[in-house]
């Protein structure tokens, strides 16, 4: 292990007992430092929305810190500047940060329709390493930050049965399963995602981390059109990831993607391209989805939420998943 990869990690001490918040991030940054630096992951969630008075999620990324307020009020979303100062006071209080390291984003409930918007242009990457594997991550530019922390432990499943397998990955977003799966020896990869930046981005993690794209495509298309497409060519995977958003409506899509509606879709394409012996992982953030099972009569469902919410989050729905097998 190099300097860097020993040192990512600061020491957090002292007995200030003046903070309900404080003494929550001190508590939960003990508990999980020890296994981060363990594991040579350095990404990771200090808090999650514990106190009532104080609803937001704060990560930790290598030295920075992105906390995300949970607005629900679409007219006055912004965070009040007496509650940002707390916070900021706080984080400067136990990591000795500095204002600069410290990015905001406000989450707050979307209309169906609604699009997120790019949040500015600074084009600010940095890498983060997650069970020693890098990605780069932009805490300024979008709402999300380029690696969904809550599916760290999905990725470490799903890469434990890699090897020697083909992955299929839907909706990859900036592909860090299909990094993961690589690195544990998955003879081959294809990422599908309908953004030409995260298709960017998803080559980037894959450059950094030294994999050839010979063996590890990108395709750039809407899932849906995909999977019509790739059933004609007969190719077949051993695992499929599908990771939906609850919501999708893009230029490039001839609909509004509803994953409560179109799942079933989804899994039923996905099982024409499964090999004999293959498992579909399907995960959804939609708190309040709903799975029939009925609707695969030939397949084992099994609901492995607890094997992949990692220990750093305490909204145990913060995703749901399933492991879909043939009978």
């Amino acid at each position: 292990m190099n300097e860097t990869e020993m040192s990512f990690l600061p020491i957090v001490d002292g007995e200030d007992k003046t903070s309900f918040l404080k003494n929550c991030i001190r508590k939960n940054y003990r508990h999980i430092r020890k296994w981060a630096k363990r594991t040579n992951t350095n990404c990771f969630r200090v808090y999650d929305r514990e106190i009532k008075e104080y609803p937001f999620a704060i990560d930790y990324y290598d030295k920075r810190f992105c906390v995300h307020y949970f607005s629900y009020d679409r007219e006055n979303s912004d965070v009040k500047d007496d509650l940002k100062e707390e916070i900021l006071a706080v984080l400067k209080a136990l990591f000795d940060v500095s204002f600069e390291d410290v990015y905001w984003k406000t989450r707050i409930k979307r209309k169906k329709t609604e699009q997120y918007e790019k949040q500015s242009v600074s084009k600010e990457f940095f890498n983060v390493l997650e069970y020693g594997v890098l990605f780069q991550v932009n805490l300024l530019d979008y709402l999300d930050t380029g690696l969904f922390l809550d599916h760290r432990e999905t990725r470490k499943y799903v890469a434990s049965l890699s090897k020697g397998k083909r992955l299929l990955n839907l909706f990859a977003y900036t592909c860090s399963f299909s990094v993961h799966a690589a690195i544990n020896g998955a003879i081959f990869t294809k990422s599908v995602d309908m953004s030409n930046t995260y298709a960017a981005w998803g080559r980037r993690n894959f450059d950094i981390n030294s994999l050839s794209f010979n063996n590890n495509a990108i395709v750039r298309e809407d899932c849906l059109k995909f999977l019509d497409e790739e059933i004609t060519s007969k190719i077949k995977y051993d695992i499929i990831v599908i990771d939906p958003p609850t919501i999708s409506r893009s230029k490039k899509m001839d609909s509004i993607f509803d994953v409560q509606i179109d799942y079933i879709s989804l899994i039923t394409k996905s099982l024409k391209l499964l090999s004999k012996d293959g498992v579909i992982f399907f995960s959804t953030n939609l708190r309040k989805f709903k799975f029939d099972k009925t609707h695969f009569p030939s397949c084992t469902v099994m609901d492995v939420s607890n094997k992949t919410i990692p220990l750093d989050f305490h909204h145990l729905n913060i995703h749901s998943c399933w492991k879909i097998t043939r009978n």
